[in-house]
């Protein structure tokens, strides 16, 4: 483990060895209990092969569709890096599109100009975008996370404060892109250009440059296509408790002998209870 100190309060311990029990720093350290103290966190090998690229995928699988429901939010400790991409896959990791872009020139890096999630507007909510907000140079007190940002979106319908959800619902009941785009199986963060805070990589000194991840928070619930309200593991897999005489991990099919009527998702409305579209018993008279 690897603790930030009082001298250096953005930047670990440059050694990384992962034999060695005090400088290791795997992958689990970034989804441990926060708040200990020293932190603890997940460590990249450092930049020595300039100026080859010093590039890091860190993929997060869930063999499971899940439906976001808050920002996603990366807590560095080193300095949040100056180019990096978030993708997203809905069919287990076999192909991936982008969710946002990272940079501290977003033209330079991606040939993209620089927008914020508060330039979106409904027509616009799909877009990918690339954000110069997240990039700055080295950490500071409380400027250690990067964010994807979940609930801006959602506000675009629901309000600013989010007192509208029968407006955010109404939309994800009927728009299909809609529910698609804040539904994952798999994220993957692609960092690509580490902190230098300078305008220059100094040379003699490589092993300053890394990547160092404390945290990562993603919070959603399984998709159950709304015919389930909980999930649970069943032979190491997560799947849903499915209702309304359905089944499969996402309850996306009837069951045997309930196919009186086509299976349908679940919906929204009307609001507050919706609609169950339950699947029905295909029963014969004796």
């Amino acid at each position: 483990m690897c603790f930030i100190s009082q001298e250096n309060p953005y930047m670990c311990n440059n050694e990384c060895d992962a034999s060695t029990e005090e400088l290791a720093h795997p992958p689990e350290l970034m989804f441990d209990f926060e708040g200990r103290n020293p932190t603890t966190f997940w460590q990249s090998t450092s930049w020595k092969k300039y100026p080859k690229p010093l590039q890091v995928n860190l993929t997060l699988s869930w063999n499971k569709t899940i439906e976001l429901t808050d920002d996603i939010v990366l807590t560095f400790e080193s300095g949040r890096p100056e180019q990096m991409v978030l993708e997203k896959s809905l069919d287990q990791g076999r192909t991936w599109t982008p969710y946002q872009f990272y940079a501290t020139d977003c033209l330079d890096a991606f040939t993209m100009e620089p927008k914020t999630v508060n330039e979106l507007t409904q027509h616009t909510l799909l877009d990918i975008i690339c954000t110069e907000d997240y990039s700055r140079g080295y950490v500071w007190k409380n400027d250690k996370t990067v964010r994807f940002e979940i609930k801006d979106r959602f506000a675009l319908f629901a309000g600013p404060r989010l007192h509208n959800m029968a407006s955010l619902y109404g939309q994800l009941d009927t728009t299909k892109t809609l529910r698609d785009f804040f539904t994952i199986t798999d994220l993957r963060i692609r960092l690509l250009k580490p902190a230098t805070g300078a305008t220059m990589v100094d040379e003699n000194n490589l092993s300053r440059y890394f990547y160092a991840i404390s945290d990562i928070k993603v919070q959603g619930r399984c998709k159950c296509n709304l015919h389930g309200n909980t999930c649970v593991y069943d032979k190491g897999r997560l799947g849903c408790q499915c209702e309304h005489n359905t089944t499969g991990p996402d309850c996306s099919r009837c069951k045997r002998h309930y196919h009186g009527r086509a299976w349908s998702v679940g919906s929204y409305l009307p609001i507050p209870k919706g609609t169950a579209n339950i699947c029905e018993c295909y029963c014969h008279a004796v």
